[in-house]
C-alpha cells in the first residue's frame, strides 16, 4: 500500500510538538490510474467527498467499491488509504463545539459565544465540518493564543514562557558563523560536532507478541560543506540496515519480535559534524537561470502540494509586482511568507495541497510555510528544492524542522529557512538576512525530498507520507500510526564545539 501512495506523491508530489486545492490531487490521482474514473467510486470523488467533510459518503462509495471483485489493485489502495485519512483527520480533530468551548472557558472564563463564534468563523479556532457537525482541532485553542493577541492577554493563568529553540533569535552564533565568512570567504563555518541518540518506543501490545516489529529510524546523509564525518556508532537491536547514501529521505531499518506487556524499543545512536552556511549574495550579480535541463525538476508543479493555481499566482502577482531580479523577488517572496504566523500544524498525511492550505489557513508551520515558498519561487522561474530534519540547541530543546534550498545563479544552491526567518532587529543586514542564503549548525538533515521512497521499502501506508524526521513502524498486520509510539531525540554538542562569543 505505501508504495502506492509514495508513488502518488512523488510523481504527481505531524508531531509530539508541533505540527499541516484538493483539484492538484484529485488530478493526480487521474493521470496516474485511469480507472480511477470509471466504476461507481471513483477515486477522485471518493478524495472531493473527504475533503468536503462528506465522511458518511465517502465511506458508502469505499465499502462498495471494495466489494467489486474486479477492482484493481491501484484502485483498491487508494481507496483504503482514503479510508485511513479520514481516520486520522479524526484523531486530528477530536473535539465537539462544547468541548472546544469548555477548554476555552477554563482559560478565558468570561468568555462569551459571540467571541467564540468570531474566532471560528476567522478560522483562528480550526475546526472542519464533518457529516454537518463542526469538529475542532486538538490544538485550536492553544493555536488561538499565537494566533490572537487579545485572546493571549486573557489567558487564566498566564502560562510560563514556553521552551524556544536557540536560533529563533539572532545570537552569538550567528555573529560568529558571519564573522568567520567575512575573515575566510568561506561558505562553510562555525562548525559543530554532535552526538545523536534517536529512538522508537512502540506501545506494549500493540502488536501481538512474537510478531516481528519493523522500524525506520531517520539517518543523515553525508553532504559536503555541510554534514560530515558521520559515524554509526551503534544500534539496538543490532544488525541495522543503513540504506544507501543516495536515498533522499534516509533510515536505519531495524526490526525484533514483540513480547507480550512490554514496550518494543528500537535506537540508532551516531556522530557528525555539521558545518554552518553563509553565502554572500550581491543582488545585482544575480541573473536568470535561464535554459538549465538539470534544474527543471526543482522550476515545475510538483502536484498535490505544490500547484501553481489561481491563488498562487494572484499572491505572487500581489507580492512580486514587476520585480524581475531573482534575488529581490526570492526576498519579496520570504519577507511576504515569514508573515504567515506560526501555529501547530495538522498531520501532512491528511492534506491534499499543503501550499495552498499554508496560504489560505491563517497560520502554518515550517513545513507548510517551505512549500508555500517552494511553489512561489517555482513559479517565477526561481528552482526551490526541499530540505528537513530536527534542530538542537546547546541545551535540552530539540525539534521537528523543516527548511529548504533555493537557486541563484550564478551562486548555485543556497539555504533558506523562511519560518525562522527574518531577523528585523539586527543592525547587520547579515545578520537580519541570515536565513535567506545561510543556515545554523544547530540542525541534522534528514531528508533532501519530501514522499520518497524508504530503503527497504514499506509493505504498508506511511505515517507520515510528506517528510520524515519521527520513524515509521509497521508489522504485517499494517502500520503503527502515531498514537501507537513515541519517538526520543537526544543530541550533544561534543566539548569544544560550542558557541564561542
Amino acid at each position: 500500500m505505501d508504495s502506492f501512495v509514495l508513488a502518488l506523491e512523488s510523481a504527481t508530489p505531524r508531531t509530539r510538538r508541533r505540527r499541516i486545492g484538493a483539484g492538484a490531487w484529485l488530478s493526480a490521482l487521474l493521470l496516474m490510474a485511469p480507472a480511477f474514473a470509471a466504476g461507481p467510486a471513483p477515486v477522485a470523488e471518493v478524495v472531493t467527498m473527504v475533503d468536503a467533510g462528506r465522511f458518511q459518503a465517502a465511506q458508502g462509495q469505499i465499502t462498495a467499491a471494495l466489494a467489486r471483485p474486479d477492482l484493481d489493485a491501484d484502485t483498491r489502495q487508494a481507496l483504503e488509504f482514503e479510508r485511513e485519512r479520514m481516520r486520522r483527520i479524526r484523531l486530528d480533530f477530536p473535539l465537539t463545539e462544547d468541548q472546544a468551548k469548555q477548554r476555552l472557558r477554563e482559560r478565558i472564563p468570561d468568555m462569551r459565544d459571540d467571541e467564540f463564534a468570531e474566532w471560528k468563523a476567522s478560522n483562528q479556532l480550526e475546526h472542519l465540518v464533518i457529516d454537518g457537525q463542526p469538529f475542532y482541532f486538538n490544538r485550536s485553542v492553544s493555536n488561538l493564543f499565537l494566533l490572537n493577541p487579545q485572546a493571549a492577554a486573557r489567558r487564566s493563568p498566564q502560562p510560563a514562557p514556553s521552551s524556544q529553540g536557540q536560533m529563533e533569535g539572532a545570537n552569538a552564533y550567528h555573529v560568529q558563523a558571519l564573522r568567520e565568512a567575512r575573515a575566510s570567504g568561506k561558505t562553510s563555518v562555525a562548525p559543530r560536532r554532535v552526538r545523536v541518540t534517536q529512538s522508537i518506543v512502540v506501545n506494549a501490545d500493540a502488536v501481538p507478541a512474537g510478531e516481528t516489529v519493523r522500524a525506520w529510524i531517520p539517518y543523515p546523509r553525508a553532504l559536503p560543506g555541510q554534514q560530515e564525518g558521520l559515524r554509526l556508532i551503534g544500534s539496538v537491536p543490532a544488525k541495522p540496515v543503513v540504506a544507501p547514501e543516495s536515498t533522499l529521505q534516509r533510515t536505519v531499518y531495524l526490526e525484533q519480535p514483540a513480547a507480550a506487556g512490554r514496550p518494543t524499543t528500537f535506537s540508532i545512536t551516531y556522530e557528525l559534524t555539521i558545518f554552518g552556511q553563509v553565502h554572500t549574495i550581491d543582488p545585482a550579480k544575480v541573473v536568470p537561470v535561464g535554459e538549465r535541463p538539470d534544474l527543471a525538476e526543482y522550476l515545475g508543479e510538483r502536484p498535490p502540494h505544490i500547484v501553481f493555481s489561481d491563488d498562487i499566482r494572484r499572491f505572487s502577482q500581489q507580492v512580486v509586482g514587476d520585480e524581475k531580479n531573482p534575488y529581490w523577488i526570492a526576498r519579496k517572496l520570504f519577507e511576504a511568507v515569514d508573515k504567515t504566523p506560526w501555529g501547530g500544524a495538522r498531520e501532512y498525511s491528511t492534506l491534499s495541497n499543503i501550499s495552498d492550505y499554508a496560504l489560505h489557513a491563517g497560520h502554518a508551520d515550517c513545513g507548510q510555510q517551505t512549500l508555500l515558498l517552494m511553489t512561489l519561487l517555482r513559479l517565477n522561474g526561481i528552482p526551490a528544492r526541499w530540505q528537513s530534519g530536527m534542530v538542537y540547541s546547546d541545551g535540552d530543546y530539540d525539534n521537528l524542522h523543516d527548511w529548504g534550498q533555493l537557486y541563484l545563479a550564478p551562486h548555485g544552491w543556497v539555504p533558506m529557512d523562511v519560518s525562522t526567518g527574518q531577523f528585523k532587529d539586527a543592525k547587520d543586514p547579515g545578520i537580519e538576512w541570515f536565513y535567506l542564503g545561510g543556515l545554523d549548525a544547530y540542525r541534522i538533515a534528514f531528508n533532501d525530498d519530501y514522499g520518497t521512497d524508504f530503503f527497504p521499502p514499506k509493505q504498508h501506508f506511511r505515517s507520515e507520507t510528506v517528510d520524515s524526521q519521527r520513524g515509521e513502524v509497521e508489522w504485517a498486520g499494517g502500520n503503527l500510526y502515531f498514537d501507537q509510539w513515541d519517538y526520543t531525540f537526544e543530541a550533544q554538542v561534543l566539548p569544544g564545539m560550542r558557541t564561542r562569543d
